[in-house]
């Protein structure tokens, strides 16, 4: 499989969307697509549900919608990607129509459109997403994103206290403010604390549809999980160079028995891509500093 089309590392990399496919429902979503094959990731906060399409899915649920539409897998992949493209990037895209039915378990999304001149539709079937899933792609890098954000405040803290000391020492040596209105007040930790605890975080807990976390956050969700695939690289190849050094061992010493080792398992799509496959990916990314992202911008 080329690395390019590699859909764990490419959905990875994704970005979460606030999308709404029909009034009242909004929820969360991530897509990736290639020229065979997509994965579709949502999430109402409560429930995740995804499907991943193969070539062979993709032309047979074709066949069973569009009878009288004949159009090669990359046509309608290329078609699909256009339809959710534009919601992903929050605008408006008034040539399809999207109506959603969800469970806990099941979720289908079904598009209606155009595709060379004929009614095109299609159906998005979800399944409930596995743990591993969701922990990939929300608790991991949201816990990250926590404890990023809390050391950038003590580092901030830490700032303002030497800039108070440095200003407190300017005035002991007799300087003055050439403007009144420039005038602060020493930074007490503890007022700030308080603060934050009863009028900020009341409100940062409003989660609501997820829709601030995915304007707001965006950048830095980003940054965690670039930060996520390259500790995911190095761990697959450590893994691989332990894995070689025992092989090697074993084939050196003639005095050993033969020793049937079980055959690897073919690659499937749930399965983390290799190392050289990770390090690769990361290497088509711009990599993102983290600080520069971790300033949330300001609720609107």
């Amino acid at each position: 499989m080329e690395t390019s089309d590699n859909p764990q590392i490419k959905l990875l990399l994704q970005p979460w969307a606030s999308v709404c496919f029909s009034e009242p429902t909004r929820l969360m979503a991530k897509a990736w697509f290639s020229d065979s094959s997509y994965i579709l990731l949502l999430s109402d906060l409560s429930n995740m549900w995804y499907e991943s399409a193969n070539t062979e899915v993709i032309q047979q649920r074709s066949k069973e919608l569009n009878k009288r539409l004949t159009a090669p897998v990359t046509s309608i992949l290329n078609c699909l990607r256009n339809f959710l493209s534009p919601l992903l990037e929050g605008k408006e895209n008034n040539s399809v129509s999207f109506s959603c039915q969800f469970s806990s378990s099941t979720l289908i999304l079904h598009v209606k459109s155009e595709l060379l001149g004929l009614p095109f539709y299609w159906d998005f079937h979800c399944g409930a997403a596995p743990l591993e899933m969701m922990s990939r792609h929300l608790l991991k890098p949201l816990m990250a994103m926590s404890l990023g954000l809390h050391d950038q405040v003590q580092e901030l803290v830490s700032l303002l206290l030497q800039k108070d000391a440095e200003i407190e020492d300017y005035r002991e040596s007799g300087a003055t403010l050439s403007l009144e209105r420039l005038k602060t007040e020493p930074f007490k930790e503890a007022s700030f604390l308080h603060t934050f605890e009863t009028k900020t975080l009341p409100q940062a807990c409003c989660l609501g549809d997820g829709r601030l976390f995915t304007s707001n956050l965006k950048l830095l969700y980003l940054a965690v999980t670039q930060q996520q695939a390259r500790a995911a690289c190095k761990r697959h190849r450590a893994e691989s160079e332990d894995s070689g050094s025992l092989n090697h061992a074993a084939s050196q010493d003639p005095t050993e028995k033969p020793v049937d080792l079980p055959v690897a398992e073919e690659k499937t799509e749930t399965q983390l891509p290799s190392a050289q496959h990770l390090e690769e990916a990361m290497q088509n990314q711009n990599p993102a500093i983290l600080t520069h992202f971790f300033i949330q911008q300001p609720r609107q």
